[in-house]
């Protein structure tokens, strides 16, 4: 006697919301990833704040793409979040590496 397995439907609907910004509907159109900014706490979605990257070699440097690899913390373009990160070393802290001169330039400070 063969038995056959009933096919469930798929319980999730595409039309509902989903909770959280992983998972299968991260690709969705329209889905923005939100960020925080390590100067001011702010979220803010990915777009509007510049990502700094700790590269594999330990040196930190702006990511335009936002897809470098390495550990990455994000910033606010506005000059008053750059200096605040500046002044409490904010960035330093979140990649956990130096910050050179050159990268606070190319911020803008």
């Amino acid at each position: 006697m063969r038995v056959t397995r009933q096919v469930m439907p798929n319980p999730r609907r595409d039309d509902l919301p989903t909770g959280g910004e992983g998972g299968p509907d991260a690709k969705r159109p329209g889905r923005v990833g939100i960020r925080t900014c390590v100067a001011c706490r702010q979220e803010a979605g990915k777009g509007t704040l510049v990502r700094v990257v700790r590269d594999p070699s330990g040196r930190a440097a702006i990511d335009p793409g936002g897809h470098a690899r390495g550990r990455g913390a994000y910033l606010h373009r506005d000059p008053s979040c750059i200096e605040i990160a500046r002044k409490k070393k904010a960035l330093e802290r979140a990649l956990k590496a130096v910050v050179s001169p050159e990268v606070w330039v190319q911020l803008g400070v």
